[in-house]
């Protein structure tokens, strides 16, 4: 699947080599490499692959300025591994979270991964809207009401709790949930997921509405 990627990486070295293993599998690559270039020019790509390190600008910021306009997918790709780091970037609205050094197969993988879902969610979609208590989950118009209320959920915390409202009272397994957001278990992180359904709950606030299945999964609902 090829795509157009900007690359955000102030390296030279790093994102020449990248970039030309990239164009090698197909992908056309844009490099740029400060933060402020990023929140220019993403609206022409695919998929952004951020850099953390950057030298006018944390890509974490970098990140938060673009959730609040757009939704093009991000990988953040940095040697920034510590756990508050990962989370941070989770919450922000990384759609994966790769540590430098990151084998290639691996990236392709994840960026395919990652380009295939977020297509499925621009294409034409039905009008379900799934009711649970005093909580309203519009499929279609990918909106999430509480009592009334927008809880605004970030893409990937709606699709997870898509994934259950789609299947609402019943227990989804924790392979299922990660095979369907990240659109390959195999790949997807379990601490991502864990993440996200911490900011799920927290935004619901409904406590017992979204339930641990020990060992197995989630179920939305109380059963």
């Amino acid at each position: 699947m090829a795509v157009r990627v900007l690359l955000v990486e102030d390296d030279a070295g790093v994102a020449g080599a990248l970039a030309e293993t990239l164009h090698a599998h197909g992908h056309a690559v844009t490099s740029a490499g400060r933060g402020a270039d990023a929140l220019h020019r993403h609206h022409g790509a695919d998929l952004l692959l951020l850099d953390l390190g950057l030298p006018d600008l944390d890509g974490l910021d970098v990140l938060r300025k673009i959730r609040q306009v757009s939704g093009v997918p991000v990988i953040v790709l940095t040697a920034r591994g510590d756990e508050r780091s990962v989370v941070r970037g989770l919450r922000l609205g990384a759609d994966d979270y790769l540590t430098k050094p990151v084998r290639l197969a691996e990236l392709l993988a994840r960026m395919d991964a990652v380009v295939r879902r977020a297509r499925a969610r621009t294409a034409p979609a039905g009008d379900a809207v799934v009711r649970v208590e005093d909580v309203e989950i519009d499929l279609g118009g990918r909106q999430v009401l509480v009592a009334g209320r927008d809880i605004g959920l970030t893409t990937k915390e709606f699709d997870v709790l898509a994934v259950l409202a789609a299947r609402a009272g019943t227990a989804v397994s924790r392979q299922q949930l990660m095979d369907e957001v990240w659109g390959d278990a195999h790949l997807a992180v379990s601490r991502s997921l864990d993440v996200h359904l911490t900011q799920v709950r927290a935004k619901l606030d409904r406590p017992g509405l979204l339930t641990t299945i020990r060992g197995f999964g989630y179920r939305l609902g109380r059963g």
